[in-house]
């Protein structure tokens, strides 16, 4: 597969007012529609910036597997102008494209449904081989939770995706450490997850999901092969009360937990 990248016209380095902008508007689409799965968002919504802005070319394709993240994917789009407030104005509305989830094709930069986790890294996997068989350019990446790495589907797309070289595909891990039920220590320990992927003979980099620049140099210099990039990120970024507080996985704002959240970020 040709990882070349195809010209893209929407290069705007992320800076911390752009950042604070897309927090902004993704609390009020979630405050609005009265749902939850917010600190998860928060923690992904950097990365998705870092590469709608910076990283993903024209020939490029994009996988959200941690699809209860969708806000922050529909926000970063917002924030390059491919989505319009009116849109986002209908997200989880009745018969709405923007659903709580990603929907397949709903969207040119939505290839896949996703939502059940593990399964956005073996979809992207066979995104990458199709590429190559068919001689197509462009890169894949997949965003994954670090909860994902607890499910079977995740570690066989890991032995495929190294058995077939997919030297085009990044596979990057939100790693905010907590998960529905509690932290992922908790529930079904991964400690020394780099340590564990490298294993198989896969290129491993942690990097803080929260700075723009380490992750854009990441992404923008991949080695020879796959790669693996582990986001050291806070669940709730930005938020003082939502920080690293599992609830924050579930519970929507009210009115004052609204103002709160904004007051904060505007003065950030």
């Amino acid at each position: 597969m040709s990882t070349s990248r195809a010209p893209t016209t929407r290069y705007i380095p992320v800076d911390a007012d752009l950042a604070r902008r897309a927090r902004l508007r993704l609390l009020r689409m979630h405050y609005e529609a009265g749902v939850g799965h917010i600190g998860g968002n928060l923690s992904a919504l950097d990365a998705l910036l870092v590469l709608h802005h910076t990283i993903l070319a024209d020939d490029d394709v994009f996988v959200l597997s941690k699809g209860h993240a969708a806000g922050a994917l529909y926000v970063a789009l917002w924030s390059r102008g491919d989505f319009a407030d009116r849109d986002l104005e209908t997200f989880h509305a009745e018969a709405t494209r923007l659903a709580g989830h990603p929907v397949a094709n709903a969207f040119p930069q939505i290839p896949v449904a996703t939502g059940s986790l593990g399964h956005g890294f073996p979809m992207a996997s066979g995104i990458a081989l199709a590429k190559r068989l068919q001689a197509e350019p462009g890169r894949v990446f997949v965003l994954t939770s670090d909860g994902e790495w607890q499910e079977g589907s995740t570690w066989e797309a890991l032995i495929f995706a190294h058995h077939q070289a997919l030297a085009g595909l990044t596979i990057l891990i939100d790693a905010n450490g907590l998960q529905g039920f509690g932290s992922t220590r908790e529930v079904a320990s991964m400690e020394g997850l780099g340590e564990r992927i490298a294993a198989f003979g896969v290129a491993v980099r942690e990097v803080d999901g929260h700075d723009h620049a380490a992750m854009a140099a990441a992404l923008d210099s991949p080695p020879s092969g796959l790669q693996v990039l582990i986001l050291r990120t806070v669940k709730g970024k930005g938020v003082s009360f939502m920080e690293n507080q599992m609830q924050w996985h579930y519970l929507p704002l009210d009115d004052e937990l609204y103002a709160r959240a904004v007051q904060e970020v505007d003065a950030s």
